[in-house]
This record gives C-alpha cells, structure tokens and sequence, in this order.
C-alpha cells in the first residue's frame, strides 16, 4: 500500500512548491478518485452532519488532552462548533474497532501516519486534497510532512504535530564548567570527543531502552539516525520501503556505526545490562546528578524533555543544553533531521463543521497555547516560535524547520510486525550480543511476503 520518496529535500520542497502554484494541485489532485479507495465523492459515516459538533479521536491525554483542549477553545467560541476529544491509549485497535462497527469518528489523530493505510485501502478515510488547500498546506510545512502520510499518490493526513529526534541532551552548566564544546562538525568529531571522555575516565553517553512490551523502540531510532547520516535520505526512503533488503551493506554500516556508541567499551553508564532495565524515561537523569554528571549526552526526541527534573524544566535554558547529532564524514553531504508526528485524518467528508475544524487543526494558527505549556512543536516552518517557552524548545523545533531533508521514524512507516515487532526484539538481541549480521539476516527474514498479513 505504501509507496516510495517518504520524504523531500528542502531544496525540491521548494521548487514543488512554486510549480504547484502555477500549475494546480499536481501532488494530489483534487475530486480525483483515491486509488485503492474506491472512493467516490466524500466519505461518510454514522455522526450526524451539521449538528455543531465534531467527533475526535486520539491517543495523547492528561496534560497533552488539557493543552490541546485549550489550543481549540478560541476557534470552538467564534466558531460555534463543540469539539469533542476522547483519548484512548490504546488508540489503534479503538479506531479499527469503531471504523469496522460503523461508529467512526469524525476525525482520528494518528500517532504514526501509517497507521492509515488499511483505512485508505478500505475507503474510510478521506483525502486532504478534497477539503484543504493543499498548495498552501505544502507551502507552510516542513517538506516532506506531508509525504509521510501519502498512499497510491494522495495525501490522506494532516500533520498537527511534530516530534524531533536528531537532539542530543547535555547539562549546560557542567558541560561549560568542563569547558566542552557545544557543537560537532561530524559524527566522528563527536565519537573522538566520547573516546578522549572515556579515556578521562568519564562516561560519555546515557542511554535506557526498556519500554515494557516496547523495550527496543530507542535502539530503532538509534538506527535509524545512523542510516540517515551514513547513507541519506534516498537510501533511507528505499529502506524503509523494503526497496533494498534490510541486511544490505549500507544498513550494516550503519548499524556498526550505531555499535560505536551502544556497545562501545565505557561509552553507555552501566553498559548493556544498563540499556536494557534502564527505563528510557530515567535514562538522562544521571545528567543531572547533584555530585557531577555520572553521563554526559542522552540523544533523545523533544519529548525527552518532559522526563527531566522539574527544578531543570523551571529554568531550562540555564540548565539544558542541546546539539544536532551531526553528519556523517564520508556519508551523506546534508543535514538531515529523524522527525515524527500525528496526523488527523477525517471518516466524514460530508460535514461542514468537520472541514472547517481541519482547515483550523492543520494550520500554523493551531498550537499557541500548547507551544506555551510545553512539549509540543508545529510541523509548520512558519509557525510563530515566540509561542515556545523557552530557547531549547525554539533551537530544536529549527533542526526541522532549517534542515536539508526530513526523514520519517522508519519502524512508524515499516509493516507493524517488523517496525513494533521484530525491530524492536532484533535490537535487544543486538545490544545483548548478537552481531550485526545475525541481527540484520533476522530482520530481512521478517519482513514480510507480498500478500502476508502486514
């Protein structure tokens, strides 16, 4: 169901961009049947149309659900319109229960853009092209974003979120107390400078990966970041496609690169045993120890931020301080950001409010108030960043909006029994021992027939 090309060049996002202004919605053609939908016309389901109301759907709750409730409170009062949001954690076997009952919401937040693709090959779910100005959406949003949720060559979802993954954490006053630099020119910068902390005695990175059934998910992305900077975008795209085979040379490299950190002699606090009963949430925690940092780096997503100690988030750009995981000498010739997201996806065309909540939920207006409390970046390049809390959050949100090329969290775009299956465990093997090419021929041998349950 996937197709190829999940992200863009900067570059070319550009160039699209302006021909698409001259030229119509060539990406994803208006009133055009979805291929594989079968559709016709606007998807419908059982919520009323025109009643004020909106039926959403999403996984985020607590303190995310409070902070998206008050994002929507100014366009719910001028609007008219209730929107009425229901988290479930267990979002994704909700929504298949729901669609497959006939009680579809009116929208559904998707934590991963691939989680659409049985809707769309069912014909539930309606393309954005049908009631947003794709162009302009196009033109506001970190190329590529709207790749990732394109299926037989139209978009099916619109980004509301964006996560990224390309930060590496450090503690900001002992790090300049230490005299350390703040950038890296290359990855091999970065490992030269891990070696001569480990020959100092001190131990360069944190890292924990137990995530109860999930535990693996960290050294996935691990991965993934090495791809990316090894071997490029194309590449990247081409893997996650299942284009080129999962043990092919360029993913083993990348692979050993990745090794260079997780299973290099003194570089991981605690080693191996370490990674895997460490809690991800806790790994950076040893940062911030109030006798010296017993770590020194954790690369994590933004989200990392919200696992740190309050009295760090009260002040957080005099406590933390953050770099771009840098390029890769030899490797790929850009700057290159792992990126992640939601994606709203609408099961009923037919409504006027639904539409018009979209327009508003896909825009760069949406997300002020969420920017404000924390935790959240807009997939929109022109998003107002005055609207973050803090420095951190602004220099962060600038390694997409200002990179050569976004890729998608690869394991979020692969079939579900290798991204948040075999991926998962084949990395815990990796990290317990099991050598590169054990673990890669494991993985290819995964991956799953033309025709096989995904």
């Amino acid at each position: 169901m996937r197709t190829g090309n999940r992200r863009r060049v900067a570059a070319l996002g550009l160039g699209l961009a302006a021909a698409l202004t001259t030229t119509g919605c060539l990406q994803s053609p208006v009133g055009g049947q979805g291929e594989g939908a079968g559709l016709s016309g606007f998807v419908d389901n059982a919520q009323a149309d025109g009643d004020g109301k909106v039926v959403v759907l999403g996984a985020f709750g607590g303190v995310e659900q409070e902070s998206f409730e008050a994002s929507i409170a100014a366009f719910e009062e001028e609007s008219g319109i209730d929107v009425e949001y229901t988290a479930d954690q267990d979002f994704t076997t909700t929504i298949k229960t729901r669609v497959g009952s006939g009680d579809s919401p009116d929208i559904g937040i998707f934590p991963q853009p691939g989680g659409l693709a049985e809707f769309v090959d069912e014909g539930a779910v309606q393309p954005i092209d049908t009631f947003l100005d794709y162009d302009a959406l196009d033109r506001t949003l970190v190329p590529g974003f709207l790749d990732f949720a394109r299926f037989e060559g139209r978009v099916y979802g619109a980004p509301m979120r964006m996560a990224v993954k390309s930060v590496v954490y450090y503690p900001k006053k002992a790090w300049e107390q230490a005299g350390h630099p703040t950038e890296f020119e290359t990855y091999q910068d970065l490992m030269k400078f891990s070696q001569d902390l480990v020959d100092q005695g001190e131990t360069p990175w944190c890292m924990g990966w137990e995530s109860a059934q999930a535990t693996g998910w960290v050294g996935t992305d691990g991965l993934e970041q090495m791809v990316l900077v090894t071997a490029g975008p194309d590449v990247y795209d081409q893997w996650v496609d299942h284009q080129i085979p999962f043990s092919d040379p360029v993913i083993a490299t990348a692979l050993d690169a990745y090794g260079e950190i997780a299973k290099g002699e003194g570089m991981v606090l605690g080693g191996k045993r370490a990674i895997l009963n460490t809690p991800f949430a806790e790994a950076g925690l040893p940062m911030f120890d109030q006798a010296g940092p017993k770590c020194w780096m954790e690369r994590q997503g933004n989200f990392a931020i919200g696992f740190y100690p309050a009295e760090i988030q009260d002040v957080l750009d005099e406590e933390l301080g953050v770099f771009k995981f840098p390029r890769f000498e030899g490797g790929y010739d850009g700057d290159p950001t792992l990126v992640g997201g939601d994606y709203a996806a609408v099961f009923n065309g037919n409504d006027e409010d639904v539409q018009e909540f979209m327009q508003f939920l896909s825009s760069d207006q949406f997300g002020a108030e969420w920017a404000q409390a924390g935790g959240w970046l807009s997939p929109h390049a022109t998003f107002d960043g005055s609207h973050y809390p803090d420095d951190v959050t602004r220099a962060i949100a600038d390694m997409a909006y200002q990179a050569s090329a976004t890729s998608y969290d690869a394991s979020d775009l692969m079939p579900k029994s290798v991204g948040s299956g075999t991926f998962w465990t084949e990395m815990v093997k990796w990290i317990d021992g099991a050598s590169t090419q054990e673990t890669l021929d494991a993985l290819e041998e995964s991956w799953p027939a033309e025709g096989e349950e995904q």
